[in-house]
């Protein structure tokens, strides 16, 4: 099963509603925990964010906030909320589908990621996922094309 594409299928949820397209899925032992998208519009709330929302999910359904032996699959490389949530809640394992080159925190802008005075041990591995970059090319697009059309 491709994780990945699953957080896909999360984006494209997250885009039909308006929000900006990024998903993400917690994975143990090759089953799904949980999944989300952003809703940051949509919930009005700033931590609304899908990496944020399947940790709490996770979380709830595992019964800890520890959430060690997991993976979480994301499409967009996390901003340094996400990440470091996902350091504090020792998800193990983190796959990136494409760079944030405005806010990434694992590497593009700043790289809390692998920072061991945080005590940072998330094994990162980059998808380099052309689909993940198109869905937010796509957004912004659509959105650009919006607004000139409200001043016409």
């Amino acid at each position: 099963m491709n994780f990945l594409d699953i957080a896909k299928e999360e984006a494209r949820v997250a885009m039909s509603k308006g929000e900006i397209p990024i998903g993400a899925v917690i994975v143990k032992n090759g089953v799904i925990i949980s999944k989300a998208h952003n809703l940051k519009e949509t919930l009005k709330d700033v931590t609304a964010h899908a990496e944020i929302l399947a940790i709490r999910k996770a979380s709830k359904i595992l019964g800890d906030w520890r959430l060690n032996g997991t993976e979480m699959y994301v499409t967009l490389e996390p901003c340094s909320m996400c990440t470091s949530a996902i350091i504090q809640s020792r998800i193990s394992k983190l796959c990136i589908g494409t760079f944030n080159k405005d806010m990434g925190a694992c590497g593009s802008v700043i790289n809390l990621i692998h920072n061991r005075r945080l005590e940072s041990f998330v094994n990162v591995n980059w998808l380099y996922d052309e689909e993940c970059s198109n869905l937010l090319i796509e957004f912004f697009r659509l959105k650009r094309e919006n607004n000139k059309n409200k001043f016409k």
